[in-house]
């Protein structure tokens, strides 16, 4: 018995083999919350284990795009033999996601900014500011 067999009850097919599922890519959704003010709509975003290198965002079209893929490091050859312990179980190699969202139409593309800290990726779309103010139409003869 290795000590990968304490997890096999888990993980195991029947037959003795890890699933392919448990060796792909995993896909998630990450949590936002979006608020609204009457200069912007704040969007927040729970990225544990990101920084600010791992994420894109694009805006086309009027969507806006928020996407990572996160791969773990490889160990090369030297770093196992250096290696103390060894994984039983390694279900992280790469992580990924795409959220898009529609923007209103009052969202000012041109100055959307980005912060991110402590796993939290802000995103402040401004408003364009108009004013509600009548505007008189003259109505001339044909």
């Amino acid at each position: 018995m290795n000590e990968l067999s304490l997890f096999n009850s888990l993980f195991d097919d029947g037959f003795g083999f890890i699933p392919e599922l448990y060796r792909t890519k995993t896909n998630f959704v990450p949590k936002v919350d979006v608020q609204e003010s009457k200069e912007t709509y704040l969007l927040t975003m729970e990225l544990p284990g990101r920084s600010e290198n791992d994420v894109d965002i694009n805006v086309k079209d009027n969507v806006l795009t928020i996407s990572s893929i996160k791969e773990e490091k490889k160990e090369d050859a030297q770093d196992k033999n250096a290696q103390k312990e060894k994984w039983l179980i390694r279900e992280r190699h790469i992580s990924q996601f795409t959220r898009s969202f529609t923007l209103p139409d009052d969202v000012n593309a041109e100055e959307i900014s980005a912060t991110f800290k402590n796993g939290l990726l802000n995103i402040t779309l401004p408003r364009n500011v108009q004013k509600n103010e009548v505007k008189k139409i003259t109505i001339t003869a044909a």
